[in-house]
């Protein structure tokens, strides 16, 4: 089930965001962020924040917000994290063809991902399977955990045709 995210429900998937962020692999996030902090970065920040749920569990998550002001506000941006444990099982699929319609009933046109990273080839992958275009490389623009730097990609799909 995708619903919005509680407080409570970020305390519980805490462990997880937490390892994302510190294996420094896929965000671009501070390895010693507090839990407050992210916090205000995924759930208050953003426009919506929504769980993937199953048996009182979080396996997923993701945050919509625009991507910039003004001018450039009907274009998105979204996250997306899935528990180790939920890999591979088509969650990331199921957020992202969500997000789109929330996007798609917010106003918004465009979906665009700012930096994924390069090595993050499941996501790249799946990401150009539901119709997301690379339309940029930023060099050596993460500094990955094990790999040192390596490139960023910038995505984007037009949503206003699904």
């Amino acid at each position: 089930m995708i619903r919005a995210m509680t407080e409570a429900d970020f305390k519980a998937f805490w462990p997880t965001f937490s390892a994302v962020i510190k294996a420094q692999e896929t965000y671009a996030y501070r390895a010693d962020m507090t839990q407050e902090q992210a916090y205000e970065v995924w759930c208050t920040l953003p426009a919506k924040t929504y769980v993937f749920e199953e048996e009182g569990e979080v396996l997923a998550t993701y945050y919509l917000k625009a991507n910039a002001m003004g001018p450039g506000d009907h274009v998105c941006n979204c996250g997306y994290i899935v528990s180790e444990k939920a890999r591979g099982k088509g969650l990331a699929r199921k957020l992202c063809e969500h997000s789109q319609q929330v996007a798609r009933n917010l106003g918004f046109t465009g979906m665009q991902f700012n930096a994924v990273v390069s090595t993050n080839r499941v996501a790249v992958q799946l990401w150009q399977k539901l119709g997301y275009d690379i339309i940029g490389t930023v060099p050596n623009a993460y500094r990955h955990g094990r790999l040192g730097k390596v490139d960023c990609l910038i995505m984007y799909k037009d949503i206003s045709q699904d």
